[in-house]
């Protein structure tokens, strides 16, 4: 078989396995990320996994550049990395984009031991504080209501019915006194 046959075949298969699958998503036909662990879990980490032309006979790449990584520490990337590649190594000439995928989620714990999350460069607080003064401003001005007199709040509703809604077509135009006053040529 040639190395697209084998990629087609292996495609429908990790169709077929993940189908409904939250964590698995195809980016392309030759390009898939797992995320292994529950969302909201310290330790989930995104693997990513594209095919080169000559998948299985050669290695795929793996990533674990996606920004969901952006708390792991170079070090744990690069050794769960190391891992998957060994893994690589001995499945090569297969199909083992599941294989991958499944040890992953099986040696998780072991992947993430030495994992301290990484806080981002940027601290939170400061993008915050940068926000706050285009907001505070507009923010006074919308806390001031508009003072409407006893004559103002009696005509607003009389208009309105019970639940404050203007009745409809309380803004229509009568057709026929329009067309009237304006006089239309039809007419001569």
């Amino acid at each position: 078989m040639s190395a697209n046959e084998d990629q087609e075949m292996e495609l429908e298969a990790l169709r077929s396995i993940y189908e409904g699958d939250e964590s698995f998503r195809e980016l392309s036909p030759v390009s898939f990320q797992y995320r292994i662990g529950e969302n909201g879990d310290p330790k989930a980490f995104l693997i990513e996994i594209s095919w080169t032309e000559t998948y299985p006979q050669t290695p795929p790449i793996i990533s674990m550049n996606a920004f969901f990584n952006n708390t792991i520490s170079s070090a744990v990337k690069q050794s769960i990395v190391a891992k998957l590649q060994e893994a690589v190594e001995v499945n090569l000439g297969t199909a083992m984009t599941y294989t991958l995928f499944e040890y992953a989620k099986d040696n998780k714990e072991q992947f993430m031991e030495n994992h301290q999350p990484v806080t981002s460069t940027i601290p939170i607080s400061s993008i915050i504080s940068v926000e706050t003064p285009n907001t505070a401003p507009s923010s006074k001005k919308k806390d001031k209501k508009e003072q409407l007199s006893k004559a103002q709040k009696r005509k607003l509703a009389d208009k309105t019915d019970h639940k404050g809604q203007l009745p409809r077509g309380w803004n229509w135009v009568d057709v026929v006194k329009h067309l009237s006053k304006t006089g239309s040529k039809d007419d001569e």
